[in-house]
């Protein structure tokens, strides 16, 4: 990974996409650091490390902190990731926007864009919307003159920070390194990991955490990014032939390949939905306070996020999810019409329907396979916390989810700055 940074540097184009890119990532850091008025953030980062368990704790991740410390870019990029979802969702349940998709070239990309970028900001007035009321139902606004105006200043600010970090990602993709929005939430994530490492050190030192469980702690979270990087690699390759075939004079065809399928095509998105639901028990206990000793006071308890029953539903959830978005993003009926139309076919099973149907077989285990891996990442450190405070007292939170999305930004940021380097020296490369 390195070399090929050091390498992109030595190219005077990619030089200067790195340095456009590192540019925009600072000017986010700064936005990170711009208070928005009216709200006391101490008391606010009180409420949200209390609320780590749930939904709240969930976009405090994503956000790189941002959302406790109530900064210009509280709300993160997940609002451009949802409206991204929502549209792409939208794309298959509406005949006129998957054609828009499929034969609408450039300028239905463009339509798509454009409706991603308007869906984000209205999902960015409604999380705002729902953060002010958190705030005011919790009385952590300061005292302003107006609750009104102090609502609209701090709903603006919000929508108007969101709608800013679509647009740096944006740019990053046309002008920088691409990867925009990825690696805007790769920088938010790591943001935190230098404050995470002083705490682990402060423990040691005042012996509140013994040296061998940092250490082992250190080597699981090693271990982990070991899987993931190999798992994110690996990919099941179909053998596909194709038959020669006379064009006037000059045969075609006749060449083997393969068809690549990702073992985890899915990426991250499964852990984030099931996350979210399998975290809304917890965050509607601590707005809706239960009446003690009641039945939803025990059934909340019982699926609280540090139980197995938990762990268990995640586990569920995660893989319900894998196969959803495997069946989005992957259809068997099209590939094999593709094959069959530029006459190649898998040996052993004929063009069409038993292609098809194969491939269906094929892509069932992978995703197996992928949710099974995701689950083992994602379940892993709630079981440990269930049997061991060891990462509690270690000061740190183990996320799969940040792991995940870490390790995957990183190798798609070094592919693409190895297909730029190949593409600017294809000629030696060949020789």
């Amino acid at each position: 990974m390195l070399q090929t940074i050091r390498n992109a540097w030595k190219i005077e184009e990619l030089r200067k996409k790195m340095i456009f890119t590192l540019l925009i990532l600072l000017i986010y850091r700064i936005g990170s650091a711009v208070p928005v008025p009216y709200i006391d953030t101490e008391l606010l980062q009180l409420y949200i490390s209390s609320m780590q368990s749930t939904v709240l704790g969930l976009y405090n991740t994503m956000s790189g902190g941002a959302f406790a410390n109530a900064n210009l870019f509280a709300l993160g990029i997940q609002p451009y990731i949802t409206a991204s979802i929502v549209i792409q969702l939208l794309t298959i349940a509406i005949p006129a926007l998957e054609q828009l998709q499929k034969d609408g070239g450039e300028d239905g990309k463009k339509k798509l864009a454009a409706a991603t970028r308007y869906t984000t900001v209205g999902i960015a007035l409604v999380q705002g919307y729902a953060y002010y009321l958190m705030l005011s139902k919790n009385s952590m606004l300061l005292d302003v003159p107006s609750e009104l105006w102090a609502a609209v200043v701090i709903i603006a600010t919000f929508t108007a920070g969101s709608s800013l970090l679509m647009w740096l990602g944006e740019q990053i993709t046309e002008f920088g390194i691409g990867n925009g929005i990825s690696i805007i939430l790769f920088t938010g994530i790591i943001s935190r990991f230098p404050s995470s490492i002083v705490t682990m050190i402060g423990n040691v030192i005042s012996g509140d955490l013994a040296w061998y469980a940092l250490v082992l702690v250190l080597l699981g979270a090693l271990a982990m990014i070991v899987l993931i990087i190999i798992i994110t690699n690996a990919e099941r390759r179909i053998p596909v032939q194709y038959s020669k075939r006379m064009v006037g004079r000059k045969m075609y065809g006749g060449q083997s390949t393969h068809l690549p399928m990702k073992v985890n095509m899915s990426g991250v998105m499964p852990i984030i939905f099931a996350q979210s639901i399998a975290s809304l028990p917890a965050t509607i206990a601590t707005f809706a306070s239960p009446k003690e000793g009641g039945f939803w006071e025990g059934f909340l308890k019982a699926i609280d996020t540090d139980t197995l029953l938990y762990a268990l539903i995640y586990l569920l959830l995660i893989v319900f999810f894998s196969y959803f978005y495997a069946t989005i993003q992957f259809n068997p009926i099209e590939i094999a019409n593709n094959l069959k139309k530029n006459g190649g076919f898998i040996p052993g099973f004929r063009a069409g329907k038993p292609t098809s149907e194969y491939i269906q077989r094929v892509l069932g285990k992978i995703t197996l396979f992928g949710a099974i891996y995701l689950a083992i990442i994602a379940v892993t450190p709630i079981v440990i916390s269930v049997f061991s405070t060891v990462a509690e007292d270690a000061g740190i939170a183990l996320g799969g989810t940040s792991i995940i999305i870490v390790v995957g930004v990183a190798l798609e940021t070094v592919k693409s700055l190895e297909s730029q380097m190949l593409m600017r020296h294809y000629k030696g490369f060949l020789e």
